[in-house]
């Protein structure tokens, strides 16, 4: 018989350490889930330590510090894609559910990737082997785990259910990424014809309008119409000041960026976003739908209701949600419901809070939660289409209407000209003709 060292977690959440005696390292495991225990980590016991380096360091820690196992010539901190955390969640959640211990997982895992995942992976597994909890060692790292996903993951040691709330988060995010990749594979139409419009409307500033300058001057066409005039100065700026230009666009971006940063102009910005015509709604529904899903999926997996909210608050991606989220975890922490307070703040639509105050009378507030979710994710692919198909004639009426003003404004010279001479040469056979 063998002896293993393991690290598990009891039905409390504790952590624990120890020895178990066992022919290999998967009888070891089922022993210890016979136990109740929820392992993870079980490897052979070392019959002699590390002997310390110099300085006091273990052998293996001063390697590190020294730099070896792989020189690191990454700038600043790693982070894992989101699209890339999602693919990795769900190969971890079916690994754990194979029975693999959750240190070997991680390992695997690291082996099956390059970059910036596989240095935070490795990070993640090498804090567990030194004795941290799996969600302190993914709290390291906020910028490739959120927080939703620490909490998560907090709440699945506590329950010992790791591998439901893996499955649960891989369902999640890709629920996210299907919700946004729906809203842009719906603007990426718009954003193209603007392209196209912006590139036909700067060539024909730089190269069209100038000919017609020129063509005016040796006409001696006289005092232009102000149309014609407004259109040669802003081609005169592009073609002679257009570093003006781009500095303005410059300026306005930052000025945009700073003022989403301060919290006052970040509420009213947030708030235009959801009332703008068109736009609007997308963006709403889009909103009640990440909270509702967000907000169940952190109360199913065990979250309390006062950490899912604040959890919540901080990813809702809108001030003005947030501050309605913040009074209704206020009035929770009195000793309210959710539905009341919800719908004192006027932010949420009628149809959220009845269902939500159904939810609590039922006690199946996760379920109705996960129903609301779904009802505005249709209500968004709903909104995504009728935007879709208000932008297309939007976009052709103002760009027909500015292509229009352009044409004008060139021909109204030449018009002019052309009547002047007409109207002389017809005076001028009247005179011949009286003589």
């Amino acid at each position: 018989m063998a002896v293993f060292q393991y690290s598990a977690l009891d039905a409390g959440g504790k952590s624990l350490n120890g020895t178990i005696e066992a022919s290999h390292a998967q009888e070891a495991l089922a022993k210890l889930k016979g136990m109740g225990y929820f392992v993870t980590k079980v490897e052979p016991a070392r019959v002699e330590k590390e002997k310390p380096a110099a300085g006091g360091k273990p052998a293996a820690k001063a390697k590190k510090a020294a730099g070896g196992g792989g020189l690191n010539l990454s700038l600043g901190p790693t982070a894992i894609k989101s699209k890339e955390l999602t693919i990795i969640t769900r190969q971890m959640a079916t690994l754990i559910g194979a029975g693999l211990p959750l240190l070997r997982s991680l390992r695997v895992l690291k082996e099956q990737r390059r970059g910036g995942a596989a240095i935070v992976l490795g990070k993640v597994a090498d804090d567990i082997e030194s004795g941290a909890l799996f969600s302190e060692a993914l709290a390291k790292h906020p910028r490739s785990f959120p927080r939703i996903y620490v909490a998560m993951v907090r709440a699945g040691e506590a329950g010992g259910a790791l591998e439901v709330v893996l499955s649960r988060l891989a369902d999640f995010m890709e629920k996210e990424a299907k919700l946004k990749g729906k809203i842009k594979s719906a603007m990426a139409y718009p954003a193209v014809i603007c392209v196209v419009a912006i590139g036909i409307l700067t060539f024909i500033m730089l190269k069209i309008v100038p000919t017609f300058i020129n063509i005016f001057a040796e006409m001696e066409a006289g005092e232009l119409p102000a149309a014609t005039q407004l259109l040669i100065k802003i081609s005169n700026l592009m073609t002679q000041r257009f570093y003006l230009i781009i500095a303005g666009v410059i300026a306005l971006v930052i000025v945009f960026k700073i003022l989403c940063k301060i919290k006052f102009t970040r509420y009213w910005i947030d708030m235009a976003k959801m009332r703008v015509p068109v736009f609007g709604p997308v963006v709403a529904k889009t909103i009640i739908a990440r909270f509702s899903r967000t907000l169940a999926t952190l109360i199913t997996s065990g979250v309390p209701i006062l950490t899912s909210l604040q959890i919540v608050r901080d990813t809702v991606g809108n001030d003005v949600i947030a501050r309605a989220i913040n009074e209704i975890r206020n009035r929770v922490r009195e000793g309210e419901g959710i539905s009341g307070p919800m719908n004192r703040t006027g932010t949420f639509p009628a149809m959220v809070t009845n269902m939500i105050a159904v939810g609590e009378e039922t006690g199946a507030i996760d379920a109705m939660l996960e129903k609301v979710a779904d009802a505005y994710e249709a209500e968004v692919d709903a909104a995504v289409a009728a935007m879709t198909s208000m932008l297309e004639p939007i976009m052709i009426v103002f760009l027909g209407g500015i292509v229009g003003f352009i044409v004008i404004a060139l021909f109204l010279p030449l018009i002019k000209l052309a009547m002047g001479l007409t109207e002389s040469g017809g005076g001028g056979g009247g005179e011949k003709g009286g003589d």
